[in-house]
């Protein structure tokens, strides 16, 4: 299915579904224009879950909250099975008529990556496998950030955090990240993609579509940490455009099985442009054997985004799907 949803800047900020001021947020920190955009984008009522994390905890320190929505904070691991077991008590209470069968609500899970990739990957799975109608949001900063910026299975190969330090022996963490939107593919869900918060409307664009879709869908979202990247606080986004830009995070969707690459750069930037904008990755400007194994895994990267494209030109399948 295809989104015609086109909407300015303007006309998106003048929808006011973001948070309220006064949140607990580092400054620079993009999660808050990812919850805006992401409200903003429903045309429904939104009910929210939300895995312990960076985005939890400066948002709802008792006895305040930011939150526009209805919401609650889940553990750490359980942000997906939470928000099925809303959308079950839902489908409940509309059998039963105590909530009228036209009134649409919308689901929306979002968690980190150690709360997806690792430690919540389990009910994630689980809640997908169900069925539920619901979304899930990760909003990847690349490591456990709120509890000291420790390494997760998303923290990319040569960076430096509190567990995987760079030294005179190690160059920082030495795998790779997790490929989460292909492993989330991979259980058959209607609708994954891969957005990035400096490409607002393809992500807005992504997240009308994920909700338009009856069934589990799933959206990660770059999302730049300023402490534990180590950038000045108002790049945030000009680091995530960065990532996008070296073909280090790239922009696509999988509806229905069948891949789509939304953006390809026409003039990539060099890998080091990334590299050089964070303290985590500066001692790999000394490696020249780290950037070039980052550079091979972002070439087979694409190589295998494109050959998986290609399935839908060889089984002779239209764009909708």
């Amino acid at each position: 299915m295809a989104d015609n949803f086109s909407i300015s800047l303007k006309e998106l900020a003048k929808r006011n579904k973001g948070l309220a001021s006064g949140h607990r947020a580092c400054a620079g920190c993009p999660f808050p224009a990812i919850i805006r955009m992401t409200l903003s984008a429903s045309d429904y009522p939104v009910v929210v879950a939300n895995a312990t994390g960076c985005m939890e905890v400066t948002t709802s320190i008792f006895p305040f909250g930011a939150w526009p929505v209805p919401w609650i904070h889940s553990a750490f691991e359980n942000a997906a099975a939470t928000i099925s077991g809303v959308e079950a008590a839902y489908k409940a209470l509309v059998r039963k008529g105590e909530i009228p069968s036209d009134k649409k609500v919308k689901f929306v899970a979002f968690g980190g990556d150690g709360g997806t990739y690792d430690i919540g990957l389990q009910a994630l799975s689980g809640a997908v496998e169900r069925g539920h109608n619901f979304l899930y949001i990760l909003y990847d900063n690349e490591g456990y950030m709120n509890t000291g910026i420790q390494r997760s299975s998303s923290t990319p190969y040569g960076a430096s955090t509190t567990t995987s330090p760079a030294g005179k022996v190690l160059p920082g963490k030495l795998q790779h990240k997790k490929p989460i939107v292909d492993i989330m593919a991979a259980h058959g869900m209607p609708y994954v993609a891969q957005a990035s918060v400096s490409h607002w409307n393809d992500y807005v664009k992504k997240v009308r579509k994920a909700l338009s879709i009856e069934g589990p869908t799933f959206i990660a979202v770059y999302s730049p940490c300023v402490p534990g990247w180590g950038y000045p606080e108002n790049k945030s986004i000009e680091v995530a455009k960065i990532a996008v830009e070296t073909g280090f995070w790239p922009l696509y969707e999988v509806e229905n099985g069948y891949y789509k690459i939304n953006y390809r750069p026409r003039n990539p930037l060099p890998i080091e442009e990334f590299l050089k904008s964070q303290v985590r990755f500066a001692h790999l400007l000394n490696h020249p054997e780290a950037i070039e194994e980052i550079k091979r895994f972002i070439e087979q990267r694409w190589k295998f985004l494109e050959f998986m494209e290609k399935r839908r030109e060889i089984e002779g399948i239209k764009e909708d799907v």
